[in-house]
C-alpha cells in the first residue's frame, strides 16, 4: 500500500438542464482536481440528481417523477461520469446515482479507473426519505475496491453510521473509507461527520466525506443541502487531537487535496496509545469480498 493525494469534492448543487451541462460541469471540476495534483476524486451522493428537475419536465417535480427521470437517465449519466475519468486519466468515484436492479432500484457509488473500467458499491441501509418518497431498496453486502494504492471501501453517507458496515471493509484490508453523502439539514450532517470520526476512531483509517451544498426550489431531493469536505483518521499519536486530518469551512464549496499515507496507520495501530482496530471484538460475518472491476 502507498499514499495517494485524494481529492474531496464539496459539490456546488445547481439547476442542471441536461446530461451534456452535466458532464461539463463535472469535467470542471475533475479538471481541476488532476492539475491540483489528485490521484483519486471523491464526489458526493446523489450530485447528479441536481439533473432530476430538468429531466422530469416540470418546475416543481414530485419525488416519484424525479426519481423515474432519472433511473431512465442512469445510463447516459454513468457514461458521462466515465468518460470524464477516461478523459482526465484519473480515478473517479463520481458520488451515486439510483439505478434499476430486477424490480427494484437501488443507490450506486461507481468507482472508476482511468482505463475506465468500473465496479460499484451500493448504499446498504436506506434513509426514511429514500424508502418512503422515493422507494429505493437496500442494496448489496459492502465489498473492497482493489486500487493502486491498496483496499479502499466506499460508504454511502447512512451507511457510514453503522460500526458493522466499515469494519466489515477494514477487516478486508480497507484502509481508507469514502463516504459520498447527501444531507439537507446541519443535523444530517452533523450525523455522517460524527459517524465518520467515530469510524476513523474505532478502525484507525482515514475516512473521507464529500458533501452537496446548496439547493434550488425546483429540486426535490436537493433543495437545501449542508456539510463540509474532510478526512479523518485516528486519534492518536501522529495525528491531531481531535482526529481531523483536514477539513474545508462548512458549506464552502470546492477541492479539498489531502495526502494520505496508510504507513502513518501501521505505524499508530502498532505504537499509539491506543489500539482500537486490534481490541476490536472478532465478528461473526465473513470478510467483505473484493469488487470486480469491468
Amino acid at each position: 500500500m502507498t499514499a495517494l493525494t485524494l481529492a474531496t469534492l464539496a459539490w456546488p448543487v445547481e439547476p442542471t438542464s441536461s446530461i451534456a451541462a452535466y458532464a461539463e460541469k463535472l469535467d470542471h471540476w475533475v479538471a481541476a482536481a488532476k492539475s491540483g495534483g489528485a490521484d483519486l476524486v471523491l464526489m458526493p451522493e446523489y450530485a447528479c440528481v441536481e439533473l432530476g428537475a430538468a429531466l422530469a419536465g416540470r418546475n416543481a417535480p414530485d419525488a416519484a417523477t424525479e426519481l423515474r427521470a432519472m433511473v431512465a437517465a442512469a445510463d447516459g449519466i454513468l457514461a458521462a461520469m466515465r468518460a470524464v475519468a477516461m478523459r482526465h486519466r484519473i480515478w473517479l468515484q463520481p458520488g451515486t446515482l439510483p439505478m434499476r436492479e430486477g424490480e427494484t432500484i437501488v443507490n450506486r457509488a461507481p468507482l472508476i479507473a482511468p482505463d475506465g473500467r468500473m465496479a460499484m458499491q451500493e448504499k446498504r441501509r436506506m434513509t426514511r426519505f429514500e424508502t418512503e418518497h422515493w422507494g429505493v431498496s437496500s442494496g448489496a453486502a459492502p465489498q473492497v475496491f482493489d486500487t493502486p494504492w491498496g483496499p479502499v471501501g466506499i460508504a454511502v453517507c447512512y451507511d457510514a453510521e453503522f460500526p458493522d458496515v466499515v469494519r466489515a471493509q477494514v477487516e478486508a484490508g480497507a484502509w481508507l473509507i469514502l463516504v459520498p453523502t447527501c444531507t439537507d439539514t446541519d443535523h444530517g450532517f452533523n450525523r455522517v461527520r460524527i459517524g465518520a470520526q467515530a469510524r476513523a476512531l474505532e478502525n484507525q483509517c482515514f475516512v473521507a466525506v464529500a458533501p452537496t451544498l446548496g439547493g434550488f426550489e425546483g429540486s426535490v431531493a436537493l433543495d437545501e443541502n449542508h456539510g463540509a469536505a474532510a478526512v479523518y483518521g485516528p486519534v492518536d499519536r501522529g495525528f491531531a487531537s481531535d482526529g481531523v486530518v483536514a477539513a474545508l469551512a462548512y458549506d464552502t464549496p470546492g477541492l479539498l487535496f489531502t495526502t494520505l499515507d496508510p504507513a502513518r496507520l501501521e505505524a499508530v495501530r502498532a505504537e499509539g496509545a491506543v489500539r482500537n482496530h486490534r481490541d476490536w471484538p472478532a465478528m461473526p460475518a465473513p470478510r467483505s469480498p473484493m469488487a470486480t472491476f469491468a
